[in-house]
């Protein structure tokens, strides 16, 4: 894997799935890749979207010290692109050339702010291009 990568909420949340191996095994490779090349980029808004899954959602709530430990271990050792108006504007047209919800515009927003390459994600169309940024499934066979 080469380039610079963004890594959607969805491969953290599956990276705690044990109903799933095959995707938390796919999900671990790649955070643990994020995390080795310096490659691997966030959101805010995926750090506040799986806290809101992990300590609500998951089948054992994470506790509020775990996820300050994960915070500091995973989420601040990847690069973490913070939001400003000028990624909401480029959201609001990806949202409106795209027919994709707001808040998945503003993770492609965010992705391509940081010059990313690839973004890894299972809820967008697999495959497709908007600008310099592939989106990739990163389940599918």
């Amino acid at each position: 894997m080469q380039g610079k990568f963004f890594l959607d909420t969805n491969i953290f949340v599956y990276s705690f799935d044990d109903t799933a191996k095959d995707k938390q095994q796919q999900a671990r490779e790649l955070i643990k890749e994020g995390l080795k090349s310096g490659n691997g980029h966030i959101s805010f808004q995926v750090i506040q979207e799986f806290f809101n899954v992990a300590t609500k959602k998951f089948a054992v709530p994470m506790p509020l010290l775990s996820s300050k430990e994960y915070l500091d271990k995973v989420f601040m050792q990847l690069e973490v692109v913070y939001p400003d108006g000028e990624y909401v504007k480029i959201g609001l047209d990806i949202a409106a050339t795209t027919g994709y919800s707001f808040y998945d515009s503003l993770i492609i927003s965010t992705a391509l702010k940081a010059d990313c390459e690839t973004l890894y994600t299972e809820d967008l169309q697999n495959g497709q291009k908007i600008r310099n940024l592939t989106l990739v499934n990163p389940f599918t066979a």
